[in-house]
């Protein structure tokens, strides 16, 4: 392959093929990411009203934080990918989750990248942080859910008696700035330098209702995503906070 846009567009393809052609699979979920769903303007010069269903990312736009070509190139990856794999919507049921930014726990013995991104003003990781900017100003603002929703909302999906299309997955739709304001109330102590706090004043909204439309309800709130989040970095010993705020 010649990049990773062209594997992962063959990867889905492959394993549609394979679901279709073994005539026993109704529902195919697929993980997808919110990154493919930017709601800047083609033109570069702003985005749009909201954020839904029907933004895709568009190729060659540029915006700040757009020389970062890791993230450039795993949103130009999951965006052909999705758009490839939502093709064969009618051979079978075809179900994409875009996910947001998740946070919470994990079972594993290590950070999560989408967790260290999510608490990288806490951490004052300037590489990390650059990455929850990326995702800014690619989206307008960051959606985040909490991980025992994303499990939540695959099973509600697979148990549905009909569902087919795109669905984007988050509970709120925050400024980095919002983001930071959160954690400090939550953990009054905690100090975040300014470096760390982009005052932005974006009008965009969250447009996308699809997924409760079809009555998935979500669970967890902003102050639990956030605090489960600050845990696990206590919990692996990722990060400090004062003796009063443990």
């Amino acid at each position: 392959f010649k990049d990773t846009t062209e594997a992962a567009v063959a990867g889905v393809e492959s394993i549609v093929k394979c679901c279709i052609t073994s005539g026993t699979v109704k529902r195919l979920i697929y993980t997808a990411s919110v990154v493919a769903s930017s709601p800047l303007k083609e033109d570069g010069e702003g985005f749009k009203d909201q954020l839904d269903e029907s933004c895709w990312t568009s190729h060659g736009v540029a915006f700040a934080y757009s020389t970062d070509h890791f993230m450039l190139a795993y949103a130009s990856s999951k965006t052909a990918s999705e758009k490839e794999l939502l093709r064969y919507n009618g051979a079978i049921e075809i179900v994409s989750l875009a996910l947001g930014l998740v946070g919470g726990g994990t079972l594993l013995s290590t950070m999560p990248g989408s967790v260290n991104v999510l608490v990288s003003q806490v951490t004052n990781n300037k590489a990390v942080y650059n990455t929850l900017r990326f995702l800014e100003e690619l989206l307008g603002k960051v959606p985040i859910l909490h991980v025992e929703d994303v499990c939540d909302a695959h099973i509600f999906c697979l148990e549905k008696p009909s569902i087919n299309g795109r669905f984007l997955c988050a509970t709120a739709y925050l400024s980095s700035a919002e983001i930071a304001s959160h954690y400090r109330m939550i953990f009054p102590d905690i100090q975040i330098p300014d470096e760390f706090v982009e005052k932005l004043d974006r009008k965009i909204v969250w447009g996308s209702t699809k997924l409760k439309d079809a009555g998935f309800e979500f669970k967890c709130d902003v102050k639990t995503i956030l605090e489960d989040s600050i845990n696990l970095g206590l919990k692996l010993g990722e990060l400090e906070l004062p003796s009063s705020q443990i």
